[in-house]
């Protein structure tokens, strides 16, 4: 090689302004917390530990001892797992989809929220994000080359978007307004108004709406509606569902997108040039899950109900003053005075062994809280509490 050609960059300069993945920086300092000799009880990310309903895990053993089950499989789904999910969109929100056109099947809504903004933005193009919210809504537009801005979730508000103020921020730009509720991670539950005057916003400035509704069966207080169950929902934005929370499902990777067609094929196109379709015994039980088990999601919902009303009896009972969450399966809670939610939830990590998620890295407007999940068992919670009790931080 020369000596006078000049060091190439390695690496693209659009990874320069991603910030480093919010959980796998909660993974590494767990992990360096348990090769210190840490006894650490994680409570960080949301993965549940539940098992998947028993006719799930037989569906998917079933499709697995099938004659060419280990064939690739149709980028967009089989119709048998589109028919599912729009004959369970049907019993859940009465609203009616073209299987073919309405909906798409997904490895999991977090592959189809990311490759959103590939399909959809142009450089520059601008898109509206929940600040605090899930971080891949903002990581994607970056990846796409658009420009993230934040959209501010107060707590004064209840962590419910302001219409005012969302269109305050609305500019010729602006492409994608990302809405989450049940919210990742204030818990918050939206009124069914601001889906309605979202979709006005949109027939007017022309952006697109995409709502994040991975938690919208994981309800414990009231009915989370769809986004598409307001009038002209459909002509203005999409909605993403997951099957790992309410069906205790996350490694096996399996959504879906449903809503307006001309976005659907968009993102169906970049599938097609990016990705493959979900294996197809996971098709198989995911078809189960969406028209079989409604009984054994709602003794999952059970479960995480009791686990939030322990923790939250137990967190109050120490001292910690904490909201009880409507939806989701987190608690989302309010540092001491004194702290912001890195320093605190450093503290707990070394003073009582426990991993919880600072809010700032969930956004700007995250500042002041910690995410604490629910997806351990319930000694670990009492042992937490117990933990966190006895380091006098209350």
């Amino acid at each position: 090689m020369s000596e006078d050609r000049p060091a190439r960059r390695l690496v693209a300069e659009r990874l320069d302004r991603l910030p480093p993945y919010l959980f796998a920086e909660i993974d590494r300092k767990r992990n360096e917390a348990r090769e210190r000799g840490v006894d650490v009880i994680d409570l960080g990310v949301g993965d549940p530990d539940l098992r998947p309903p028993e006719p799930v895990i037989e569906a998917l053993a079933r499709a697995a001892r099938t004659e060419g089950s280990q064939r690739y499989s149709s980028y967009n789904g089989g119709p048998v797992l589109r028919q599912a999910c729009a004959d369970w969109f049907a019993a859940e929100y009465a609203v009616q989809l073209d299987p073919n056109a309405e909906i798409l099947p997904l490895l999991g809504s977090k592959e189809g929220i990311g490759h959103l903004a590939l399909a959809l933005l142009d450089a520059g193009d601008e898109v509206l994000f929940p600040d605090p919210g899930y971080p891949v809504y903002r990581a994607g537009t970056i990846l796409a080359g658009g420009t993230p801005l934040p959209l501010p979730l107060r707590p004064e508000n209840g962590f419910i978007a302001d219409l005012d103020e969302l269109e305050s921020l609305v500019s010729e730009r602006t492409k994608i307004v990302w809405l989450n509720y049940p919210s990742n991670p204030t818990t918050a539950m939206a009124d069914f108004k601001l889906f309605e005057g979202v979709v006005r916003l949109a027939q007017r400035h022309g952006f697109i709406v995409c709502q994040d509704a991975a938690y919208a069966q994981v309800v414990f207080e009231g009915r989370a509606p769809s986004f598409l169950e307001a009038a002209g929902a459909r002509e203005v934005g999409v909605e993403f569902h997951s099957l790992s929370k309410s069906f205790c499902m996350p490694g096996w990777r399996v959504g879906f997108a449903v809503g307006n067609a001309d976005v659907i094929a968009a993102l169906g196109r970049i599938k097609t040039n990016l990705d493959s379709g979900i294996f197809l015994p996971v098709q198989e039980a995911a078809s189960v899950a969406l028209l079989k088990c409604r009984a054994e999601a709602a003794q999952l919902l059970d479960h995480y109900r009791a686990r939030r009303d322990r923790m939250v009896d137990g967190l109050r009972a120490i001292g910690w003053d904490v909201p009880l969450p409507p939806a989701t399966i987190y608690v989302w809670a309010p540092v001491p005075e004194g702290h912001d939610s890195m320093s605190f939830a450093a503290l707990l990590l070394e003073q009582a062994g426990v991993v919880v998620t600072p809010g700032v890295g969930f956004g700007r407007f995250g500042e002041g809280f910690v995410r604490m999940s629910l997806t351990a068992p319930d000694e670990s919670l009492d042992t937490s509490l117990e933990r966190i009790g006895n380091a006098g931080l209350f």
